[in-house]
């Protein structure tokens, strides 16, 4: 379900269509401006991940040590604003919040077994908690389903060779459980990878920026995906909004091992989505 223009009453919207209208000269400047194109509109799709990274390095800046409302809770109060905003501006769609939710519910249910388990620890107090887990980490869950919802619709996805649904479903429900049962059975991760590679190893995501419809292995483009998380987790790690135990003294690099659970994280952020637009195939 592309965002057409003619059908979407949003800024964004009627920035794109002006965007995509424009003529540079054919060679190297249109290949420069379709490149720029791509990053404005991944940009564009990244917006609340983006401003959520910008409330945590914010906070952790500038918050008062002794404000009143704790700064986790500002930070809840305000992406659940965000929110609000980017619904009421019609920024997402209504089935793509829903899909957000369901992104916050299983965030926060893993955050609560994992902080239990002191995989990652929360050292700020806050009133907008359960347990150990304040109410905003779920919101950064639901930054990755708002990207994969909006990029989505912006770069218009369609597919080559995408496996049974099904069976993609199974291996998400798969995925998931072994976040949880690795601390008492045996870690599965590598079998995960070998099934999913399986699965997916001929899928192609195809997407279009400008004129022509470009494709890369869907494979891949999760992993680029898990990579820029991996990367905002070292921002949200170093604004001290979550810490890993080795990190408690002292700030220190994310271990690049990580990378792993976060690209298993992005298929089931990807099977999550998939559920509501119904993965297309390319024509």
């Amino acid at each position: 379900m592309s965002e057409r223009p003619s059908s979407a009453h949003t800024r964004f919207a009627a920035v794109r269509a002006r965007l995509e209208a424009y003529e540079p000269r054919p060679g190297p400047q249109a290949w420069l401006y379709e490149f720029l194109l791509f990053g404005f509109k991944q940009g564009w799709a990244c917006l609340f991940g983006g401003l959520m990274l910008g409330l945590l390095l914010a906070t952790h800046l500038f918050y008062p040590a002794h404000a009143v409302l704790a700064r986790y809770d500002f930070l809840t109060l305000t992406a659940l604003a965000i929110q609000l905003a980017m619904l009421a501006f019609r920024l997402e769609t209504l089935e793509e919040a829903k899909v957000i939710l369901a992104f916050h519910l299983v965030g926060t249910v893993m955050e609560l077994f994992k902080t239990s388990a002191g995989s990652w620890l929360y050292p700020e107090p806050s009133l907008l908690r359960i347990g150990g887990v304040p109410l905003f980490s779920g919101f950064m869950y639901a930054a990755v389903g708002s990207y994969l919802a909006r990029v989505w619709r912006i770069f218009d996805f369609r597919f080559g060779a995408y496996p049974n649904p099904v069976l993609a479903a199974l291996l998400a429900a798969a995925v998931y459980i072994n976040f949880f049962a690795h601390h008492w059975l045996p870690d599965v991760r590598l079998a995960l990878f070998a099934v999913m590679g399986l699965l997916f190893w001929r899928t192609r995501v195809w997407f279009r920026v400008w004129r022509d419809d470009r494709w890369m292995p869907l494979l891949l483009g999760w992993l680029l995906v898990a990579l820029f998380i991996w990367f905002a987790e070292n921002i949200g790690t170093f604004s001290r909004a979550w810490l890993y135990p080795s990190q408690q003294h002292g700030w220190a690099l994310v271990h690049p091992a990580k990378l792993g659970a976060w690209y298993l994280l992005m298929y089931i952020s990807f099977i999550l989505v998939a559920a509501v637009h119904k993965p297309q195939e390319k024509a």
